[in-house]
């Protein structure tokens, strides 16, 4: 069963229980996941890998929204957008530790012969390939601006 199928099943369960917040935030999801789906030329079913990164997104939406809204003393709402964070979160895979995107991240720089901060670019597009969404871009960005620049 794939990522979106898994939010339909939540959403009809969410629907039997009356579990209005996480009714609401598979709603969202997979209201995003519809814009995607029909943006562009033409209307197409998104792969797994793609509706991950409408996840991603949507949780680096709510994180920026919880961030303002703690700076704006309205703590109760942050609440709510890091509890729909925890709702989303379930439907991702398991992210990689340190050490396993390191490994990646060495294996890239070897791989594509990069020896200097010129190369993240490169390096960043192969690396994100292959973590396929199991892993912040920006965790990535900020482990190989590290590798590359030769910090410990």
């Amino acid at each position: 069963m794939g990522v979106k199928e898994r939010i339909l099943a939540d959403l009809k369960e969410a629907m039997k229980l009356r579990d209005e917040v996480r009714l609401s935030v598979l709603r969202m999801l997979l209201s995003d996941i519809k814009n995607e789906e029909v943006s562009g030329s033409e209307r197409r079913e998104l792969a797994d890998n793609e509706v991950i990164s409408v996840l991603r997104r949507a949780i680096k939406k709510r994180k920026e929204a919880a961030e303002q809204f703690r700076k704006g003393g309205r703590g109760e709402m942050a609440e709510k957008e890091e509890k729909e964070i925890e709702y989303i979160e379930k439907y991702l895979p398991p992210s990689l530790s340190g050490e396993e995107l390191r490994v990646i991240i060495q294996g890239a720089i070897t791989e594509l012969g990069a020896n200097s901060i010129k190369d993240m670019g490169k390096v960043m597009k192969f690396v994100m390939d292959k973590v396929n969404g199991r892993t912040d871009g920006k965790a990535v960005s900020e482990m190989l601006k590290q590798m590359l620049s030769g910090a410990p």
